[in-house]
């Protein structure tokens, strides 16, 4: 019996997630760790119950937003403290300033280290 996944425009429900949670399981072999977001699919009754009936499962939840994870919060902020005070004639205007100052940042990986320093989070890159 071939399974099929919903479409690409359309979205998963539980259930999807479920069966596809099963699927990973049986080709594996073992446990399962998901981390996963709050997404309603995630969190509604009928997986919260799939999950506590499997115990070769286990999923860690996210906090709501968790912006203290994410890097990118703070290129945003290196963004805003640069660009706050300054009026801009229009959105192209705009637009050139963002672009101009994220190119500053990509060529002071200092910088970006920090954003991701901050997070506690550690970069881990492994040779091909």
């Amino acid at each position: 019996m071939k399974e099929t996944w919903p479409a690409a425009e359309d979205s998963f429900a539980w259930h999807d997630y479920r069966d596809l949670l099963i699927a990973a399981h049986h080709q594996f072999g073992g446990p399962i760790l998901m981390i996963w977001d709050n997404l309603n699919t995630h969190v509604c009754a009928a997986m919260k119950k799939f999950i506590a009936d499997h115990a070769w499962l286990t999923v860690n939840q996210l906090p709501a937003y968790a912006s203290d994870l994410n890097p990118t919060e703070g290129i945003w902020s290196l963004l805003r403290r640069a660009l706050a005070n300054i009026a801009f004639a229009d959105l192209t205007d705009l637009e050139q300033a963002i672009r101009q100052r994220l190119r500053v940042i990509q060529h002071q990986p200092g910088l970006i280290d920090g954003c991701l320093a901050g997070t506690g989070l550690v970069l881990n890159i492994q040779p091909p």
